[in-house]
């Protein structure tokens, strides 16, 4: 990671929290390759300026009870992406996410659908959708950081079905290894790749520029990688040669 001024690093800090939530000073420092010393200055700094809260070993947004949550255009072009990959009475994974969260409202026609998640967010906009996904929970120990379920009882609950696909998302882009993220419980979302016929990884394109270092999900292990049209021609290009398939959803097509 190329080093920061100190003004870019914190703006970059918040953006890392929108889109985390909460995040721990170990994997800020590791991200900024700087000390936790100099991450615990910017924190304080940027809780005064009450953009933040500190919490132990490090923080989270200030909750925004009074602004309804904002999706990306690009975010809604890759979720029309991945619903044109869902047939009827498919049996599906969502993983939490922010970019995973935006493929659910276009489930909505989509018919004897099985959705099993180990988010509550997920869960519960699916129990919305008029169409009525059969809805399946992996149980397990709530985990504060990635605000779902994880541990030994989630892996033996998904190890007990099979499942068509898997949508999940991602902190960022190894080009060389796969996908990345500051979550340190990795074994979750191998899991649910086993035990997925098909992995299909939804991420921004500006996304890609981070190598952080928790390999979340080898190449070997993905069949299909949703984008927006802003990925480069080049790292299209490298991750296609890991035997990806690399879709491109066009942002322009999507509706305001």
């Amino acid at each position: 990671m190329t080093r920061r001024s100190t003004p870019a690093r914190r703006t970059e800090i918040m953006a890392l929290l929108e889109e985390r939530g909460e995040i721990s000073v170990e994997a800020l420092a590791r991200y900024f390759s700087t000390s936790e010393v100099t991450i615990r200055k910017d924190l304080a700094l940027l809780e005064h300026q009450g953009l933040l809260i500190r919490r132990y070993g490090g923080a989270a947004l200030i909750p925004r009870t009074d602004q309804p949550a904002v999706v990306s255009l690009a975010k809604l072009a890759i979720a029309k992406a991945a619903r044109q990959r869902i047939r009827d009475h498919a049996r599906i994974i969502i993983d939490s996410g922010s970019t995973t969260s935006a493929l659910i409202p276009e489930l909505r026609d989509v018919l004897g659908l099985v959705v099993m998640t180990n988010s509550l967010a997920v869960a519960n906009a699916i129990r919305e959708l008029d169409s009525r996904p059969a809805l399946l929970m992996t149980g397990g120990t709530w985990d504060e950081r990635s605000c779902a379920f994880q541990g030994q009882v989630a892996e033996q609950v998904l190890r007990a079905y099979d499942f068509d696909q898997l949508f999940i998302g991602a902190d960022g882009i190894d080009p060389e290894r796969g996908t990345t993220t500051f979550n340190e419980l990795l074994h979750l979302s191998r899991v649910m790749a086993d035990v997925a016929r098909e992995v299909v990884v939804m991420i921004e394109s500006d996304k890609m520029g981070r190598r952080i270092p928790n390999l979340e999900l080898a190449w070997s292990a993905i069949d299909v990688l949703i984008t927006d049209d802003q990925i480069s021609d080049e790292l299209f290009d490298t991750i296609t040669a890991q035997g990806v398939n690399v879709v491109r959803a066009q942002v322009a097509d999507t509706p305001r």
